[in-house]
């Protein structure tokens, strides 16, 4: 089975989320479904970044890009101008 790390955009909020799933399309839809979290404050958010793991342990370990400061390095990521490890 394959596990994905992937990046929404808001652009109500201008923000990125980081998250992983199994299936980035089906996890999209709970995000943009009325809950409490944070992404259920808005439902503009668009799949814009996707990378694949052949482990869930492995996709979990390249979820450390939540810790990125850096604006324009996750903007580099989705762009493909970031080396991918």
């Amino acid at each position: 089975m394959e596990y994905y790390v992937y990046i929404l955009y808001s652009a109500q909020l201008d923000l990125f989320y980081i998250g992983s799933s199994e299936n980035p399309e089906k996890r999209l839809s709970k995000h943009l479904a009325s809950h409490k979290g944070f992404t259920g404050k808005v439902k503009d958010w668009k799949l814009c970044f996707t990378e694949t793991f052949t482990t869930k342990s492995a996709a979990l370990h390249r979820k450390t890009i939540k810790n990125w400061k850096n604006r324009e390095r996750i903007q580099q990521l989705i762009a493909g101008k970031l080396k991918k490890p």
